[in-house]
């Protein structure tokens, strides 16, 4: 198989860009966190496509569609599960991704800092909307707060 995946064309390039990289050999474990980032933001993007599938954005109906996601809608209370702690687990791997760039000096580099600080506050307006979304009253006070 190792044999394959360097002599195929199309198998050598996926080695070359994901198998074989060229990495230091003093890396750690929280440079993880950059990649962890990315796959629960396709979680999240998976399951909030499958929720709006069911979910009607009305005020006198939202919160009745999010209990038919979970109640009606096969696997529905788990694919909501998935999106709310995956929202959770994002925000935990975000935040130690925020806390290794400061303690690697990653604010140095103006450009990427700067563009990290516009992406994390797009995260947090996003999630806010995400949270006032099923519109019960947890959502209804965060919103009017």
């Amino acid at each position: 198989m190792a044999n394959l995946r360097k002599t195929h064309p199309l198998l050598k390039i996926a080695n070359d860009a994901l198998v074989d990289l060229p990495t230091p050999a003093n890396i750690s474990v929280w440079w993880n966190f950059g990649s962890l980032l990315g796959l629960c933001l396709g979680a999240q993007i998976l399951t909030g496509l499958f929720l709006a599938m069911h979910y009607t954005p009305d005020v006198e109906s939202a919160f009745a569609s999010v209990a038919h996601i979970c109640r009606d809608v096969n696997f529905g209370w788990l694919i909501r599960n998935l999106h709310a702690n995956g929202a959770s687990f994002f925000f935990i791997c975000l935040y130690f991704h925020i806390g290794r760039g400061l303690y690697y000096g990653s604010y140095l580099y103006k450009e990427t800092w700067n563009i990290g600080v516009v992406l994390f506050l797009l995260v947090m307006m996003t999630a806010f909307v995400g949270y006032v979304l099923p519109w019960g009253q947890m959502s209804f006070w965060g919103a009017a707060v």
